[in-house]
């Protein structure tokens, strides 16, 4: 017993270390040295702009933007690049047949670090038993990074064009431009205190239900 716990529990341990070593960072960033609130708020910018313009095309997308949590082991199965966000350049990787248009974008510390990254796909069945059951490997990969991360993932459908944010578990789906610009602010604003998830569930109670 003794020896399997630790091999068991392997991945939430190493999650526990991490975010004790970064005790203290920003969320997009990792000290306030790094980056100001007008840094924070123009990748804001640029994902929900992105998010519109591909979702009124009806290109999927997958965008992730790293917290707390370490994404290097996903960083690391895509193709790098530490490039400036703009809304351009997400339109030019998820435009339909461009060779980094599968897999994800990987956000962190205020840039695109990676794309056509590999994520986790989610095993919850959450999906399954939403009406939506022909959503595919976006979602199921945007619900199972958040499963093992902190990370905040929002997911276009190439089918509907609908937007989605995703979050510890837990997905918000048909959601405008507007509300997404409010979740992601809420969720990466420098000078936040109280747990975002709090935030969330006290503005979209009835988002969180488990019947969704």
């Amino acid at each position: 017993m003794l020896l399997s716990i630790p091999v068991i529990f392997a991945p939430e341990i190493r999650r526990a270390l991490e975010r004790l070593g970064r005790a203290g960072t920003l969320t997009i960033v990792q000290s306030s040295n790094q980056a100001t609130d007008e840094g924070v708020q123009k990748v804001i910018r640029a994902v929900v702009e992105a998010s519109a313009r591909l979702s009124a095309r009806q290109h999927g997308a997958l965008i992730v933007i790293q917290r707390m949590d370490n994404l290097d082991q996903y960083i690391e199965t895509g193709v790098q690049m530490r490039a400036h966000v703009t809304p351009e350049l997400l339109l030019q990787i998820f435009y339909p047949d461009t060779p980094l248009h599968d897999g994800a974008v990987i956000i962190a510390q205020g840039r695109i670090v990676a794309a056509a990254c590999v994520m986790p796909l989610s095993a919850s069945g959450i999906l399954n038993r939403t009406p939506e059951r022909q959503m595919g490997l976006r979602h199921r990969a945007a619900l199972g990074i958040s499963e093992v991360s902190d990370a905040v993932s929002v997911v276009v459908s190439e089918q509907s064009g609908s937007i989605s944010i995703s979050h510890a578990g837990r997905m918000i789906r048909r959601i405008d431009p507007e509300r997404l610009e409010n979740i992601l602010v809420a969720f990466f604003r420098p000078d936040a205190t109280a747990p975002q998830r709090v935030w969330l569930q006290r503005y979209f109670p009835y988002l969180f239900r488990k019947d969704d």
